[in-house]
């Protein structure tokens, strides 16, 4: 697992917090209306919202709440209109940066993230300046308890599954992005239970931070960025030790 995903992984398992919560079901549901907006509200045949709605449904957000979601996001119901952009940076280090957005504002929301990166010691860049070290993927992640890896391989690979990677107490599957759910559902299927799935981008190359000093003003970084309520996702390219995330998320 990348050090963004472990990290990530730590601040999801610290985030039941009501506060932290309310604000990851704020994002989920605009990420909802969007899904629905552009592609229709029926789920089945549009799989940007089906996997909006699926992860929705993992973080408990209520079902009326994700109906009202879907009719606000196809017209049925009125609503402020979002619209995705994104922002590409660097944090200390070198470490690269990649920011996506839901917003009604693009210019007051440009304005903050730069705001976000420059005060805690990064720097915004051109459009397409870290984007070329990303690929989109979908992520299954499973408790190691789950399955073994005899039945994850069965059952991953021959519904398109890419690859399968020992996390430590996890499991990590890899699919192209349009076999997300096709996995998903048929690890479900094999009784096989999943902890998340989703669509990220992947670091093609990682920077690695080997110590506390180098990877505390890169985290700094990412968290301000993370706390901005318009940031829906993310992604940087940093590899720190499983001990030093250990010790900052403590």
């Amino acid at each position: 697992m990348s050090g963004h995903s472990k990290w990530h992984s730590i601040k999801h398992k610290k985030g039941a917090a009501d506060k932290a919560r309310g604000k990851l079901f704020a994002k989920l549901i605009r990420q909802i209306e969007v899904a629905a907006r552009e592609g229709g509200g029926d789920a089945d045949s549009n799989p940007t919202l089906r996997t909006m709605v699926q992860k929705a449904r993992d973080a408990s957000v209520p079902v009326d709440t994700i109906e009202r979601a879907v009719k606000r996001g196809t017209g049925e119901l009125e609503g402020v209109r979002y619209e995705p952009v994104h922002y590409e940076g660097y944090a200390p280090n070198g470490v690269a940066v990649y920011v996506e957005c839901l917003t009604d504002n693009r210019n007051r929301t440009g304005a903050e993230i730069k705001n976000a990166f420059t005060r805690n010691g990064g720097s915004l860049a051109e459009p397409g300046a870290v984007a070329w070290q990303f690929e989109r993927k979908g992520v299954v992640i499973l408790d190691k308890a789950a399955a073994t890896e005899d039945d994850l391989m069965l059952a991953a690979l021959e519904a398109g599954a890419e690859d399968i990677e020992d996390q430590g107490d996890t499991w990590q599957v890899t699919t192209p992005p349009a076999d997300l759910h096709a996995v998903r559902s048929a690890l479900e299927e094999a009784g096989i239970a999943v902890a998340s799935a989703d669509l990220t981008m992947l670091p093609t190359t990682t920077v690695a931070l080997a110590d506390l000093g180098s990877a505390k003003p890169v985290l700094r970084v990412m968290d301000a960025l993370e706390d901005h309520d318009d940031v829906q996702s993310v992604y940087a390219n940093f590899d720190i030790p499983d001990e030093i995330l250990a010790t900052m998320s403590a």
